[in-house]
């Protein structure tokens, strides 16, 4: 907002800056407005005005979040608040998965089933990525650390966020050695989006790499050229040809694409996923 206030310094006055960005508690009125009043030479509420109104644009969906939005409300509450869920699906996953009669699905679908609860964001997957959810969390706990306080539930998430990657990482080790071919499919944190901030696709694959895996990725939506942490990996240019003709030990579907549901094992090459495609 800064190099805006200098564009308009020199203009008409009485100016309504918006800050449609998501911002910590006291921001606005501890750096945001005294920039401004600084930058214009005038004073707030006198000479200009200024709005919150972070907006809550899903991404890969912005059209329809403009014009028909779901919610205006205190966005690090609410991103915190369904990363808490979240984390809460993948550490009941995890539990579950240590007896063997419990379906983690069946579990969940029963969960959302409660009024109290829903179904949104109760799926067994993977951990939560992209631009706002990891960030937003933490920003939660760090506001609460600066007036001297705890977020523990916020924190919690967090770490429950980071096992769940380590937790791909060790499984898949677990059906590939070092020296083979591992293919992860979808490092995008949702389909739909070109995005691949803190996605546990592009996660899995740095750490296979480093540990001695040939790794290839493909994504539907996000080649190198948009996403330049992906340079370091072989590509799969062409899906509908390795569709077909996999010819790899290991793949691995980290984002539910609806096109990898086509991909079925062989008999030289294993198919994962976390999801319930």
């Amino acid at each position: 907002m800064q190099p805006v206030a200098r564009a308009v310094k020199d203009g008409k006055r009485k100016h309504l800056f918006v800050c449609s960005s998501t911002t910590t508690p006291g921001a606005m009125d501890a750096v945001l407005i005294p920039m401004l009043e600084r930058e214009l030479g005038s004073t707030c509420s006198q000479d200009f005005s200024v709005c919150h109104n972070p907006e809550f644009i899903a991404l890969g969906d912005v059209v329809n979040g403009l014009l028909e939005p779901a919610r205006k409300l205190t966005e690090i509450s609410l991103n915190s608040y369904v990363t808490m869920k979240i984390s809460f699906t993948n550490q009941l996953r995890m539990i579950a998965a240590h007896h063997p009669q419990a379906d983690i699905h069946v579990m969940l679908d029963a969960l959302g089933s409660d009024s109290r609860i829903g179904k949104k964001y109760l799926h067994a997957g993977l951990s939560y990525g992209g631009p706002c959810f990891p960030r937003d969390n933490r920003l939660l706990a760090y506001t609460a650390r600066q007036v001297g306080l705890e977020a523990p539930l916020a924190e919690a998430s967090d770490r429950m966020n980071e096992r769940t990657k380590e937790e791909l990482v060790e499984e898949v080790q677990e059906m590939a050695c070092p020296g083979d071919t591992v293919v992860v499919l979808g490092v995008t944190y949702k389909p739909t989006t070109q995005i691949t901030e803190e996605e546990a696709g592009l996660f899995l694959a740095q750490q296979l790499k480093r540990r001695g895996y040939r790794v290839l990725v493909h994504d539907f939506a996000a080649p190198p050229a948009n996403a330049p942490s992906l340079h370091e990996f072989g590509q799969i240019s062409n899906w509908e040809e390795f569709r077909t003709k996999p010819g790899v030990k290991l793949a691995v579907i980290c984002c539910p694409w609806p096109q990898y549901r086509d991909l079925v094992a062989t008999a030289g090459t294993r198919v994962f996923t976390p999801w319930q495609l």
